[in-house]
């Protein structure tokens, strides 16, 4: 062992004390001089790198409307990795981890944060060497979410798909959203709202669409659907009667796919696959899956799985399709999946949680990552408000940051919100995502083979040049330096690293410089590499 490994060794046993109560095992890990950390869940992004202190999360119960991986990585090049899940918290700067499963140990994998992911995933989530679906990365994707909520139906659907085009904006993956189906466990359309869906899919692909629909592994209690899945013992038992569990979700109370049992997925995916052929699908947005709404005690058809494991297994379905969208899952970093970042609400404040919450996706392995709707994916924020009063400029400034992502997604449609100079304005933009395409394609394929994310923090990317704290910049890839307006007004700072760089403008500048710009409406800040 050469000194330095021996330096590393020493500095891990110095800063890791491990105590077991009971069969809990708590580690409290001591930082290193100007030391942060990141990990556990997506959705505190925003509180990345963690502070001094924190509250505790449970991995096996908050999930947060987003995806939970059990890894944490430090700025100083380690990381911690478990199998299971576990709880965690920081308490005057101490990383505090209890475990019901095991022992948790820091790995010393180098000095940086790259050093640290990179070490991470080359052990424990290798990439897969595949991608999604190539349209994913250059095409906007567009939710019915918003606009119809609960009333999907043909009518309004084709009506959206016109608007699209008829406004300028790119055609690309079309999402019909939650209550397109008879019920929860069916996978057939309503036939009062969808009198001819396979002649609505057709149109859609004729205008140049692919059409996902959006599936949950619910199941409407007392439908046809649910007496023959109970009668095969593919639902989800409760653990202390035997019978099949009910679930609470947003959506009210309902039986569940039991996610582990092998049959029961190969009967469900069969389902999928008939719809496919019957209309002409070309995949599904994964919906639910979440640990947060698997409260009750339940008796699993794997040994040995919990409800972590259940959401894995919901979220390994979509490997099935490569049209696939997931908003929760369990670890799966490195795979070819379209990750999604939960709901968010129509504000400034949601607006700023985006590029964070972007990070800490890539840095816990997902790598094809799409942040949430543009303006917010929660309906709530567009019901009953006048709509002379919305925020232009927000939901322009929020496309532009949706432009330079590996993703995009509509929802709340421009054209019923926005007067026409905004309208455009987003509709260039979601052009300028278009014509970046192949390069974002060629970084997808880049992270398929190396696992390093395409939305990168900075301090990633330029270790150790004051980057640690930067919640307002990114890199996309290895050439693209994105600055975006994440709040109102004009102006911003753009702080560039060393090298050479030519901005949106076709300005040459010089880093490392700290500098004002203008930013009016129509500009979406970015520097390129030379």
């Amino acid at each position: 062992m050469n000194l330095k490994n021996i330096f590393f060794s020493l500095i891990t046993f110095l800063s890791i004390s491990t105590i077991s109560y009971g069969q809990v095992n708590e580690s409290v890990i001591k930082p290193l001089e100007d030391e942060r950390w990141w990990g556990g869940i997506v959705a505190l992004g925003s509180k990345m790198p963690y502070g001094m202190n924190l509250r505790e999360y449970d991995l096996s119960r908050d999930n947060l409307n987003n995806q939970v991986v059990p890894l944490f990585l430090s700025s100083k090049g380690r990381y911690v990795w478990s199998e299971d899940p576990f709880t965690f918290s920081i308490k005057d700067g101490d990383l505090i981890i209890r475990s019901d499963y095991e022992k948790v140990e820091v790995t010393v994998a180098g000095t940086t944060l790259r050093d640290a992911y990179i070490a991470a995933k080359d052990s424990h989530f290798p990439p897969s060497g595949g991608i999604p679906e190539p349209i994913f990365f250059s095409k906007p994707q567009y939710n019915t979410w918003i606009e119809l909520m609960y009333n999907q139906n043909q009518e309004d659907i084709l009506t959206y798909a016109d608007n699209v085009l008829e406004h300028g904006f790119p055609n690309g993956v079309f999402m019909v959203d939650d209550n397109w189906q008879k019920y929860y466990g069916n996978f057939e359309f309503k036939p009062d709202r969808f009198p001819n869906p396979k002649e609505m899919t057709d149109k859609l692909h004729r205008m140049g669409f692919k059409v996902m629909l959006w599936i949950s592994p619910f199941v409407s209690a007392d439908s046809p659907e649910y007496r023959t899945l109970s009668s095969m013992g593919y639902l989800l038992k409760d653990k202390a009667t035997s019978s099949n569990a009910m679930i609470t979700w947003w959506n009210g109370v309902s039986a569940c796919y039991d996610t582990t049992n092998p049959k029961a997925m190969e009967y469900l995916k069969a389902q999928l696959k008939k719809t496919q052929a019957d209309y002409g699908i070309d995949g599904f947005k994964l919906d639910a899956g979440d640990v947060s709404y698997m409260q009750g005690d339940y008796k699993f058809f794997e040994d040995g799985a919990n409800i972590n494991i259940f959401s894995q297994r919901w979220a390994e379905l979509g490997l099935e399709f490569p049209y696939n969208e997931l908003r929760t899952s369990w670890k799966l970093g490195g795979l070819p999946i379209v990750q999604r970042l939960g709901d968010k609400n129509y504000s400034w404040n949601a607006c700023s949680l985006i590029i964070p919450d972007m990070i800490s996706a890539g840095l816990l392995g997902h790598l094809y990552t799409c942040p949430d709707m543009i303006g917010g994916g929660q309906f709530g924020s567009f019901l009953n408000v006048d709509e002379s009063k919305f925020d232009m400029e927000l939901i322009v400034r929020s496309c532009q940051l949706h432009a330079m992502m590996p993703m995009m997604q509509f929802s709340v449609a421009p054209w019923r919100i926005l007067d026409d100079k905004h309208i455009e304005i987003c509709a260039k933009f979601a052009k300028l995502h278009e014509s970046m395409g192949d390069y974002i394609l060629s970084e997808a394929k880049k992270s398929s083979i190396s696992g390093e994310p395409i939305v990168r923090h900075m301090e990633y990317s330029f270790p150790n040049q004051g980057f640690i704290g930067c919640k307002d910049q990114f890199m996309l890839g290895d050439d693209y330096l994105v600055a975006p307006m994440i709040k109102p007004g004009g102006t911003r700072t753009v702080s560039l690293p060393k090298g050479e760089w030519i901005d949106d403008l076709g300005e040459h500048l010089v880093g490392p410089i700290i500098f004002d710009i203008d930013v009016p409406l129509d500009r979406l800040p970015y520097y390129k590499r030379k």
